[in-house]
């Protein structure tokens, strides 16, 4: 089934087949994404559109996501997660597999799991406030490149290239709001959102 939108927060073309996952241990990933919604890093906003995402690597450049408006759920299983199996950021295309399509935000994800081999989780969460303050502080992409286009993908790519790191915290300059972490494994992820939420406590 292929799709293309613009509405809502979806913006790239996506071939998707709906069907469950291949067998695997999506417990970390499960427990890790409780833990940002906890944080209200991930979540839905008033008028009931949800916000921010979370990823683990697969096999090689491939990588389970949760699913587009899982925001909104207080609680997920494997049900609510996709895996998205190939992609092409110059043409803002994925294919995924799952119950529900990937997430808004999957080029992303791919942008950054295609440029380091070394990072398997990749995070996208909502801060006003730390956005505010940290954006130029912290590594910021591109302010002109808006979120789910070709140019964010881009710019991202580009950041983390100079960053020359494989855990970290991005800004994601064209998307208010919009904070990026990634890390080598959950240890390395746990130690980031701790860092992040002494910021504004």
């Amino acid at each position: 089934m292929n799709f293309s939108s613009e509405e809502g927060y979806i913006k790239f073309r996506y071939g998707w087949i709906p069907a469950r996952l291949p067998e695997m241990d999506l417990s970390e990933l499960i427990s890790y994404r409780q833990k940002l919604y906890d944080l209200n890093l991930i979540g839905a906003y008033a008028e009931g559109i949800g916000f921010g995402n979370i990823s683990q690597r697969y096999r090689n450049n491939q990588f389970i996501i949760s699913a587009s408006g899982s925001g909104n759920d207080a609680q997920l299983d494997a049900s609510h997660f996709c895996l998205v199996d190939d992609f092409d950021l110059a043409k803002n295309w994925l294919s995924c597999i799952g119950n529900l399509p990937a997430s808004s935000e999957s080029l992303s994800h791919a942008a950054i799991y295609s440029t380091n081999s070394q990072i398997n989780v990749v995070v996208h969460i909502h801060h006003p406030e730390i956005w505010s303050k940290q954006i130029d502080v912290f590594p910021t992409s591109d302010k002109t490149a808006e979120f789910g286009t070709v140019e964010m993908a881009e710019s991202l790519k580009q950041t983390l290239q100079k960053m020359e790191t494989s855990h970290g915290i991005i800004i994601m300059g064209g998307h208010p709001d919009g904070i990026l972490l990634f890390a080598e494994n959950y240890i390395s992820l746990n130690e980031i959102i701790f860092n992040l939420h002494q910021l504004h406590i």
